[in-house]
């Protein structure tokens, strides 16, 4: 398998949103996905911009399946992300 990068343009996501959404994956258990490997989260004019690393896309996959449904809880569109192939990561 190989790791991806996912890139989610979500617009109109604000950080009050975000803290929400992140509160309960928390709850479900979800939040420490072991194939979840980093991620970063920057303010834009209209929404978020998360940046997402990932084991596999059957990875994401399998938590977007929990994720989707939190966030239309909390009035988010959910964003098609872009999928690249992870070349190296620095921390």
């Amino acid at each position: 398998m190989k790791k991806i990068v996912a890139l989610f343009n979500v617009a109109g996501y604000t950080a009050e949103q975000y803290s929400q959404v992140i509160k309960e994956l928390e709850a479900s258990g979800k939040l420490k996905d072991p194939a979840y490997i980093n991620r970063v989260v920057a303010q834009q004019a209209d929404g978020l911009l998360i940046i997402d690393v990932w084991e596999s896309e059957e990875a994401l996959n399998e938590f977007a399946e929990t994720l989707v449904p939190i966030l239309i809880k909390n009035g988010v569109t959910p964003a098609q992300p872009t999928l690249l192939p992870l070349v190296d990561i620095t921390a």
